[in-house]
């Protein structure tokens, strides 16, 4: 099947994302892939182009950032930061219907790895600035655009680096818009828009187990594999108790009205109460369902190097994530689970952002987001994932999810971040382009 032609006429912010898709950034964690300097390169020229005079910045060799300022109408108001990654996860071309780094148009959908974690916003934002141009129009204050590395690994070679290093061009921001947030679902058939208010904290955690190695033919009670796979299993079965954040009560009591189930915030039945309206949610409910609980995944075993050997050591990787506020209670479960012959090393211990849902910027976006949809309820909400917000957050920045995308009704949107078949429909694009120009006009 060849792709669909794409009319040039209203699709600049197709072509852009197209583009993004084609330029393969990826970021497999370890140093090894090709970095993000093509894909910096691109979106420098288009912020060239609308004489943003950007800059591009390397952390390491490839790993390449870009910053620019376009100038507001009201000029003595602090800049908004709108900020979008270049870095993609990696893909196997062999589990997908067409390849992921192709840029295929199919079903009046774009396809391609990246399309949704994030080149979509980061072509959202470019059109968005092209088309104020092209009005002869200004945002209503400065924007200061970041385009960064490496956010699907921590953000150590991106967002992380930039505000220690050149902090100065970032620290007279006081609110920040990025990803994973003004994207549709559907309840009841009434369309919802959630805003990112607030994100889980990230522990990876790595366990390491010691014991007594031996041959395995001999009976050993001292055997690291052992006491490691008990450790395992006893995080990856425990229950965590349900916590309910404000951005997550807010939510889920829209959600409960329109589904018509009960839900008392203020209720003893409150977490179990939550927990069926997220339940009867469906497949969107699988990417809220981690906002009401701090967790711990096994996700990484190493021992041994012979069949018929008992190592001596043992270890494993947990990929852990708390709720703002649940850090100490996290790791305080933890080690109550680990055993006495397992011990914890952090690998990433990243902060838990929220903030409130009001103030001019958030009247903003629902406003612009109800202009374009009228009648659809905006929400705040609690993103089960980490972003680059949480170093932006560290220079005092209100940090928001706004990358708005009106989303099919059956789409299964948590799939598809760093999924197979990863895609955007192509009606989002240009939705998200006419809600954001919107927003920059009134930010």
């Amino acid at each position: 099947m060849t792709a669909e032609p794409v009319a040039p006429s209203d699709d600049s912010v197709v072509t852009l994302c197209r583009d993004l898709i084609r330029i393969p950034s990826v970021n497999a964690g370890d140093g090894s892939g090709p970095g993000e300097r093509a894909a910096a390169e691109y979106v420098a020229a288009v912020l060239d182009g609308l004489g943003a005079s950007p800059q591009v910045v390397e952390s390491a060799p490839t790993r390449a950032n870009v910053l620019a300022r376009v100038a507001g109408r009201d000029r003595t108001r602090p800049p908004l930061l709108v900020h979008g990654h270049l870095d993609v996860v990696p893909a196997d071309a062999a589990d997908w219907q067409f390849p992921p780094f192709a840029g295929e148009i199919h079903d009046d959908y774009l396809w391609g790895r990246g399309a949704i974690d994030m080149k979509n916003m980061d072509a959202i934002i470019l059109a968005s600035l092209q088309r104020l141009q092209a009005l002869g129009e200004a945002p209503a204050r400065d924007i200061v655009v970041a385009f960064t590395a490496d956010e699907e690994a921590g953000g150590d070679f991106g967002a992380h680096w930039l505000t220690t290093h050149h902090r100065d061009y970032l620290e007279d921001c006081t609110e920040a818009v990025g990803e994973v947030g003004g994207f549709s679902i559907t309840v009841a058939d009434q369309r919802m828009y959630l805003i990112e208010t607030a994100e889980k904290g990230i522990a990876w955690l790595r366990l390491v187990a010691d014991g007594q190695a031996g041959h395995g033919s001999m009976r050993n009670h001292d055997n690291a594999v052992v006491h490691l796979a008990e450790a395992v299993a006893r995080i990856g079965s425990h229950a965590w108790p349900i916590h309910l954040r404000p951005s997550v009560e807010s939510f889920v009591s829209e959600a409960a009205d329109l589904l018509g189930l009960p839900f008392d915030a203020r209720g003893e039945q409150a977490p179990r109460q939550a927990e069926d309206v997220v339940n009867a949610l469906g497949a969107v409910g699988r990417m809220l369902a981690p906002t009401l609980k701090n967790s711990a995944n096994p996700t990484m075993l190493e021992a041994g190097y012979k069949m018929n050997v008992i190592p001596g050591h043992a270890s494993a990787g947990i990929d852990g994530r708390f709720l703002p506020g649940g850090h100490d209670e996290f790791l305080t479960t933890i080690d109550s689970l680990l055993g006495p012959h397992v011990r914890r090393e952090m690998v990433q211990d990243s902060i838990a952002l929220e903030t409130t849902f009001d103030g001019d910027l958030v009247g903003s976006m629902i406003s612009t987001l109800q202009k374009h949809d009228p009648g659809a309820k905006v929400v705040p909400y609690l993103m089960f994932g980490g972003t680059d917000a949480k170093a932006f957050s560290n220079l005092d920045m209100r940090c928001f999810g706004f990358a708005p995308l009106r989303l099919p009704a059956d789409l299964d949107f948590a799939a598809l971040f760093h999924g197979v078949d990863e895609r955007v429909p192509l009606s989002g694009l240009r939705f998200g382009v006419d809600v954001f120009t919107d927003f920059l006009r009134t930010c």
